[in-house]
């Protein structure tokens, strides 16, 4: 019985010894294959990480090549504009014109964008007056977009040289805060009888006064109850938005904040919309003038800086200063000029009001004020009303 117990207990310690040894090779294989799995898995998420990297690469490559498609595209754009261009310009014989020694005065650019209607009704007001004036007046225009309404009203002209702009690139402002775009375009625009008589004559004033930046055909305040004389003009410190021309000098100092620039000196002409209370209030009733005034034959040198501060010094000292409130009324029992003086530009825009002139200022100068006066007609007579600024009459060398 003793035998028997002392082999059971050498039975049991070897099996115990199997059973640990078996023990103890299953944990290190686990263990070995555990290491395994953890640099399998480590492997597969390093190559997973590759293949997202690499698929990055591919998509970046692929916006490149995108991109580069998209700027050939537009090169070929750019270079079919041109070829259109000089297609045009020769089949108008511009090189015998130059040839003939007939130099422009101005090239008349007519900026169009989207509206195939309004520009085709400004080209026809053009050229109802341009035939005895072309040689010296080349007419352009200038499309903003890709309208083909437009491209299309422009190109069926014979007279005109189209021309296209397409600017894919975005807008920049020079300050914090600026508008990307101010948008002030005539609901359409129509020329006068004597619109080339007129720059032709504002090209000799360039010329002579460097002081002065623009020639303009347009009036802000030039509604039918507000003008009278068809003769009569001004020097202003606000530039137009409309209808102006400039000195080529100009135009090369401009024109890299600009789309490539024009040749000769320019005269810009807006076509579009501008709908609503603006338009009916302040653009609608603006008066064209319908007189062929011959202003080359006139003496315009009194527009000249020098002699323009003298000249409308005069014409506000022999207006009667008005006071107080109830201006209309005291201005309609006048019988000549009237002089009314405004604080501020709160003050300016309480008077324009009650005359219903333009109330908007821009960068401290109220729509054509020369030395912060603005001058208008008392309804259609031939009577002036100065509004005059806190320090006009000094600028004028008026002693108050």
């Amino acid at each position: 019985m003793a035998r028997w117990s002392s082999g059971l207990r050498c039975l049991l310690l070897l099996t115990a010894i199997a059973f640990i040894y078996t023990q103890v090779r299953l944990f290190k294989a686990q263990s070995e294959y555990a290491e395994k799995i953890s640099a399998a898995v480590e492997g597969e998420n390093q190559c997973t990480s590759q293949m997202r990297l690499l698929i990055d690469q591919i998509s970046m490559q692929k916006e490149r090549l995108v991109s580069l498609e998209e700027i050939v595209k537009r090169k070929e754009e750019e270079c079919e504009q041109l070829r259109t261009l000089v297609q045009n310009l020769e089949r108008k014989d511009v090189k015998n014109l130059f040839q003939q020694n007939q130099v422009p005065v101005a090239a008349v650019v007519i900026m169009a964008c989207n509206r195939a209607d309004y520009l085709e009704r400004t080209i026809k007001s053009i050229l109802k007056y341009h035939s005895s004036a072309s040689s010296k007046f080349p007419i352009f225009v200038s499309q903003d977009g890709s309208n083909s309404d437009v491209r299309t009203k422009a190109m069926s002209y014979k007279q005109l040289t189209y021309m296209q702009h397409l600017d894919y690139e975005p807008v920049r402002t020079e300050r914090p805060g600026e508008l990307i775009a101010y948008y002030k375009i005539a609901h359409d625009m129509e020329i006068s009888p004597d619109f080339f008589s007129y720059f032709e004559a504002g090209a000799d004033l360039l010329d002579k006064d460097k002081s002065i930046m623009a020639i303009s055909s347009w009036n802000d305040n030039g509604q039918k109850q507000f003008v009278h004389d068809p003769y009569t003009l001004y020097r202003s410190d606000f530039f137009p938005g409309l209808g102006w021309m400039l000195s080529k000098s100009t135009w090369d100092e401009l024109s890299p904040k600009w789309p490539k620039a024009y040749p000769f000196m320019l005269i810009f002409i807006f076509v579009g919309s501008s709908l609503g209370q603006f338009f009916h209030q302040y653009l609608k009733p603006i008066k064209l003038n319908d007189l062929p005034i011959d202003w080359k034959s006139m003496n315009l040198t009194y527009l000249m800086e020098d002699k323009f501060v003298k000249h409308f010094a005069d014409l506000v000292k022999g207006a009667s200063p008005v006071y107080g409130t109830d201006l209309n009324l005291k201005i309609s029992n006048l019988q000549g000029d009237a002089r009314v003086t405004y604080r501020d530009q709160q003050h300016f825009e309480e008077i324009a009001r009650q005359f219903g002139i333009f109330e908007e200022w821009k960068d401290g100068v109220p729509r054509t004020a020369y030395k912060g006066v603005v001058v208008f007609r008392y309804k259609t007579t031939r009577r002036r009303i100065f509004l005059v600024g806190p320090d006009s009459l000094e600028q004028l060398g008026i002693q108050s």
